[in-house]
């Protein structure tokens, strides 16, 4: 029997860009379950994290909200705890998804990846806490993890640990009357060192021995990313292991084999807890959703990794592209869609399945029109934001613009993506696309203004929480007296 209010399976991976799996055009990962999920589901081809990091991404997905309203515009760095309060919450002050959900009669797990604060207890309404004692991910292999106040190390792989763990939740939900929310958070494929560094000892590895990799671009590095460098080694202090390894772009064979195949462990590891649902009866009554924090640049435009190892910070398709999978409860129907969306439209497609009315201040939609084959009339554009930088992408245009006034000479960045799909020809300056430039910058200022919360505005003095990876940029722009809350 069909319960009134469907079970909620959010799987949420780490660093994974939207091409790769198999069935969005990548023939040379192995994700057959990832593929299998999209054959019966609606695939989101053009699908885009609002910041192209860790936790700001993490915080959007659980309270509707950007970075400019939830104050979390980089990654939560575990070397700042020592100045955080105690049991630490970097979302205490809203209602989050999992909160909402457990008030609707849900009962909420992570299992996963945390990294939103102090992982020492649950956070954010969830009643089963399965997670890493820290935020970051250095291994897969022997992390201290927190099973509901029980801590460990588990010597083994940490997609392995935490899908285990997600069978035996589904297991234990079988007979239960209440409806569940799992919120699987697994810390790969990542795609940085050390945790890709060296042949890959997952049972995958065998997978790649022979793979050329043409999927990954072969690019030299770019200005932006040797200015960021520079600016790193002068201007950050404790970087210096950073300033040496941002040289090199790892997209070696090994490093490259190491990445794919803890991609195909994630395949695997959703694989199982599609199976478990299956074999509880529960598949026909579970709304599934497939994602990513953010995407990864593999070299694409001369950096490796995140929007951020840029100067200035960029929002090139690589860097925010994320993949999206979506099989509602009883359906399946296999279609791809290419509106624009972003992960906030992911919460407000939650919050409606569940039954629940949208938030207040989000610029998030529910998805559920789009997947049921309607039309929508809201704008088809998404937005993004990396501390200097702001973006809006729509499907002919591509605009970065700068803080200003700022005392570094910025450059507006736009790309006629109908005539140039991969980013390379900025046209801000050709008095040709002068009417093309204003009508974005106008769409572009009108969403921060109507979304930004002043305290977190940093284009407007606000600060953030915990850390910034440009402090000095702010205290330069802002006075000395900048700081961040924490």
């Amino acid at each position: 029997m069909t319960q009134k209010k469907p079970n909620i399976l959010l799987i949420y991976v780490d660093n994974q860009p939207a091409d790769m799996m198999g069935c969005s055009g990548n023939d040379e990962v192995h994700t057959p379950n990832l593929d299998g999920l999209a054959n019966k589901a609606t695939r989101f081809s053009e699908a885009f994290s609002p910041n192209a990091m860790c936790s700001p991404s993490r915080a959007s997905m659980l309270t509707g909200l950007i970075p400019s309203q939830h104050g979390i515009h980089t990654w939560l760095d575990d070397d700042e705890i020592d100045n955080w309060p105690d049991h630490y919450n970097a979302l205490h002050e809203f209602e989050t998804l999992p909160e909402q959900l457990r008030q609707a009669g849900y009962n909420t797990a992570l299992i996963g990846k945390y990294h939103l604060g102090v992982a020492d207890q649950p956070q954010n309404g969830f009643d089963h806490w399965v997670t890493m004692q820290i935020g970051h991910v250095l291994s897969f292999y022997d992390n201290k993890m927190l099973v509901n106040g029980d801590k460990l190390t588990h010597p083994g792989h940490s997609v392995e640990f935490f899908s285990n763990h997600a069978v035996d939740y589904i297991k234990a939900r079988q007979d239960q009357d209440d409806p569940f929310f799992m919120y699987l958070t697994y810390p790969a494929p990542y795609g940085h060192w050390p945790s890709i560094q060296g042949e890959p000892q997952n049972p995958f590895a065998d997978l790649y021995k022979d793979t050329a990799f043409h999927s990954v671009p072969r690019e030299g590095l770019s200005k932006e990313l040797i200015d960021w460098m520079l600016i790193v080694h002068d201007k950050v202090d404790g970087e210096d292991a950073f300033f040496k390894d941002i040289a090199r772009i790892p997209n070696d064979l090994t490093t490259l084999r190491n990445y794919y195949s803890q991609m195909s462990m994630v395949d695997h590891g959703v694989g199982q807890v599609l199976e478990a649902l299956e074999q509880q009866g529960l598949s026909d009554d579970t709304l599934v959703i497939y994602t990513s924090d953010h995407g990864m640049s593999l070299g694409h435009h001369g950096f490796w990794g995140h929007g951020e190892d840029t100067w200035p910070s960029n929002t090139h398709r690589q860097a925010n592209h994320i993949p999206l999978i979506v099989k509602a409860p009883e359906e399946s129907r296999a279609q791809v869609r290419n509106n624009l969306v972003g992960t906030t439209d992911i919460h407000a497609t939650v919050l409606d399945f569940a039954g629940l009315p949208a938030i207040d201040k989000s610029p998030g939609h529910s998805l559920r029109p789009l997947m049921q084959g309607d039309d929508v009339s809201w704008d088809n554009a998404v937005f993004m934001e990396q501390e200097e930088t702001r973006a809006i992408r729509t499907d002919k245009w591509l605009l970065m613009r700068r803080v200003a006034p700022c005392p570094y000479e910025f450059k507006t960045e736009l790309y006629d993506l109908e005539a140039d799909p991969d980013e390379r020809v900025n046209v801000a300056n050709d008095p040709a696309y002068a009417d093309a430039l204003e009508a974005a910058s106008d769409r572009l200022d009108t969403y921060f203004s109507t979304y930004c919360d002043p305290k977190w505005d940093l284009w407007k003095g606000g600060t953030l929480k915990s850390n910034s990876t440009r402090p000095f940029l702010w205290k330069e722009i802002w006075g000395e007296d900048w700081r961040p809350e924490y």
